[in-house]
């Protein structure tokens, strides 16, 4: 019997320990590897600037900011040098289906799964270049190819930025969506959506959220890009403005306003839009109305220099290049006005296709606007993330968010170019990118 009970405690204690050994075995591989990035300096998005750190990461999120001399036992080491870290960047205004100057038919000479082929290479090479987030403003897709690829991504099928936006923008008939330079025997289906009347908004706008758009876009006004139409004509009524908002915050979407003439801005504003593009006619009384109801200002600047200094001969964008050179002068006026008044302004390229690292042009102008070097990366960084609503998970370096990062060799405060030259970019944790010298 003395015999029996020794061997049942010898049981029992073996049991114990080996159950203990076990949890802690599996308590070991429970816990994430962690990475530390060293750099010279870290631009934080919030405002400062922090000399010799090193962001701690665990899985896809940033865990603390240290001293290089408080890394954890055991990280992985990605030593940066002397090179700045900054959060990743957020472009409000894409547009990357787009990849021709011809762009109202570039829409019908492919199929939509053609064009979520090289939308991916388009979204991937901006990856590469820095811009960890997108907002696409609609795009060259009578489909969704664009959102599909948003939502390959998220699956994890596919490295690329996070991408949200609408899938169309919706117009007027006759407006910037539509197609107005073909006879009217031709039926062909533009890439925009033509609606009418509060009806056809609350019908398209269903629809729109139905296939995932996350923001609706509407054409308040005319377009520089578009054949038969005005840019200083105001296209929907206060009433169909209404609606689309109405319409839209019933299921919590926010609205994005494509708006130049000065009175479709100040209307869109007071309809409740979360964001105005483009703005060129905007006047005093539409930014204090802005100031007033906390909208949002996406300038979209890139666009315009890409047609004065790469394509200015192009005949598809003749209306275009004509209009920018025209308004360049008094749109940034207004624009230098908005900023010293407080209006909140994101960074949003209208991104066509150009050459992704082109696109950082878009911060050197808000500096020549007078932006200081931190505000500007802000505008693409943290104001972003607010204007997307996703100030939580991104847009700053800070414990509890995304470890999306990027880093420049020299240093944007004293030379805003360097956005341009993007060597290393990491995105939720993982390098995409490391061409440190």
């Amino acid at each position: 019997m003395m015999i029996k009970r020794r061997i049942l405690r010898f049981g029992f204690a073996f049991r114990l320990c080996l159950s203990m050994l076990l949890l802690m075995l599996f308590s070991n591989s429970a816990v994430a590897q962690k990475t530390a990035i060293l750099c010279k300096a870290l631009i934080d998005g919030t405002g400062k600037v922090i000399t010799d750190p090193a962001i701690i990461i665990e899985g896809d999120k940033i865990i603390s900011i240290e001293t290089k001399s408080s890394v954890p036992k055991g990280a992985i080491l990605i030593d940066l040098g002397n090179y700045t870290v900054l959060p990743g960047l957020i472009d409000a205004h894409a547009h990357p289906l787009i990849s021709a100057d011809d762009y109202q038919i570039v829409h019908m000479r492919g199929s939509s799964a053609s064009k979520a082929l090289s939308g991916l290479k388009n979204v991937q090479d901006l990856l590469a270049a820095g811009w960890t987030t997108l907002r696409v403003a609609g795009d060259a897709d009578v489909g969704y190819a664009h959102l599909e690829i948003r939502n390959a991504i998220n699956k994890g099928l596919f490295t690329g930025p996070h991408i949200y936006g609408a899938g169309h923008y919706l117009s007027v008939t006759g407006g910037g969506g539509d197609v107005n330079f073909l006879s009217y025997e031709q039926s062909i289906i533009p890439d925009g959506l033509i609606t009418d009347g509060p009806e056809e908004i609350r019908k398209a706008i269903r629809n729109e959220i139905k296939n995932g758009s996350d923001w609706i876009k509407i054409l308040v006004t005319g377009a520089f890009m578009t054949v038969g139409d005005n840019p200083k004509n105001v296209h929907f009524s206060p009433e169909e403005l209404k609606a689309v908002v109405e319409e839209a915050a019933r299921r919590d979407v926010p609205v994005m306003a494509h708006a130049h003439a000065t009175e479709g801005i100040k209307q869109a504003v007071k309809a409740g839009v979360r964001s105005i593009e483009h703005g060129s006619y905007i006047d005093e009384e539409a930014m204090n109305l802005m100031i007033q109801h906390g909208t949002y200002l996406i300038p979209t600047l890139t666009i315009g220099l890409f047609f004065e200094e790469k394509i200015p001969n192009s005949q598809s964008l003749s209306k275009a290049i004509e209009l920018h050179k025209k308004s360049k002068v008094g749109v940034y006026e207004n624009l230098k006005l908005a900023i010293k008044k407080g209006v909140k302004i994101g960074v949003g390229t209208d991104y066509v296709g150009f050459p992704a690292e082109y696109s950082a042009r878009e911060f050197s102008e808000l500096v020549k606007l007078g932006m200081t070097p931190m505000q500007a990366i802000q505008a693409g960084t943290k104001v972003n993330a607010e204007l997307l609503n996703k100030d939580k998970e991104i847009g700053t370096i800070e414990a509890g968010k995304l470890a999306d990062l990027i880093a420049v060799k020299g240093d944007p405060l004293k030379d805003i170019s360097e956005l341009q030259r993007v060597k290393f970019v990491m995105m939720g944790g993982k390098v995409v990118k490391n061409n440190k010298d």
